[in-house]
């Protein structure tokens, strides 16, 4: 599959914005696959990722691609909002473009904490806290087959008018073994499924939140609506580390051919983001760059409360308030 998946997989036409932090990997059941991601670069990737109906994947988020390290936050800027996961099946997930119809088997959005919602519990605080994974359970009872599986982020910190809001899209392709013959729904399509002025897209977290209802349709029977907040790292989240457990190659047949237990490269790996666009444009990232040379390019983060990292634009733009106290970033000057 190549990166123009992206257009199929991104639902709002709203402003262009560069990434800020990259989902990279996928684990299943403790294993970290690699070479299967199929946004990722411009080529068509092979590799379909062998998972288990009723078995667990863990969707890994990191800003720079290629670290993995838990220092570091997996989305940083306070890029508060759910955190989502669609599977749709395809007939082969190497060449599918994602314009089949989507069923959401995940959800971690959110709960009320604190005074203003930038305090609240939300999905993506959750993926700092647990070192950037997610465990996604796969419901026991869908259909054997082929499927690609969509990891989604929504940061929320510029949400407060129609377009502010910023998606971060990642795709894999993964084969499931086992199952049942259920009918996954609601169904719904990429682009379609949401809307610009959906009250969980265009929302202001930076005043008191009383309610939050995730976009998109409910989780399907047998999936998983968990509670932001509601529980501890747990599972792979908190036992799957980088360097010591099994890897192993997302393979093109039905036999896994495992690498050892040595840190598994990123190269190939590492999925594109995406904003609330329609474009299929690979995003940069920002992260905790304290170098003194160091600029931020074109819709990166500048500024902002509790941000360390580079606080200077790159030639021919300047940093701009988006949500103050909260959030800059790097615009045109003209």
């Amino acid at each position: 599959m190549k990166s123009t998946i992206l257009a199929a997989l991104t639902a709002l036409a709203a402003n262009e914005v560069a990434g800020h932090a990259i989902f990279q990997q996928l684990w299943v059941d403790g294993t970290d696959y690699i070479n299967f991601v199929c946004n990722a670069g411009t080529k068509a990737v092979a590799g379909k990722c062998p998972v288990k109906a009723g078995g667990s994947v863990t969707v890994e988020m990191h800003q720079q691609p290629g670290d993995r390290k838990c220092g570091s936050e997996a989305i940083g800027g306070a890029h508060w909002g759910p955190v989502q996961v669609y599977l749709t099946k395809v007939p082969d997930a190497a060449k599918a473009d994602g314009s089949t119809s989507w069923f959401k088997i995940f959800s971690n959005s959110w709960s009320k904490k604190g005074k203003v919602g930038d305090d609240d519990n939300w999905g993506t605080r959750d993926l700092n806290t647990c070192c950037g994974k997610m465990d996604v359970k796969i419901p026991a009872d869908i259909p054997a087959g082929d499927y690609l599986l969509r990891a989604e982020a929504l940061a929320l910190h510029t949400a407060g008018s129609a377009g502010g809001a910023q998606f971060y899209v990642s795709c894999y392709q993964i084969t499931v073994s086992g199952g049942g013959n259920a009918s996954p729904s609601p169904l719904v399509k990429f682009p379609g499924a949401y809307s610009a002025n959906d009250p969980g897209i265009k929302i202001n977290i930076h005043a008191a939140v009383d309610n939050y209802v995730a976009p998109g349709p409910a989780v399907i029977a047998g999936g998983v609506d968990k509670k932001a907040g509601s529980s501890a790292c747990a599972g792979c989240e908190a036992t799957c580390k980088v360097g010591t457990s099994p890897t192993a190659v997302a393979p093109t047949g039905s036999k896994v051919v495992d690498t050892g237990s040595d840190s598994a490269s990123s190269s190939g790996s590492s999925a594109d983001t995406s904003s609330a666009d329609t474009s299929s444009s690979a995003g940069t990232s920002s992260g905790a760059d304290t170098s003194s040379a160091c600029s931020a390019a074109v819709y990166q983060q500048c500024g902002g409360n509790g941000y360390t990292g580079c606080t200077t634009c790159a030639e021919g733009l300047v940093c701009k308030d988006v949500s103050a106290p909260y959030y800059s970033q790097c615009v045109p000057a003209s």
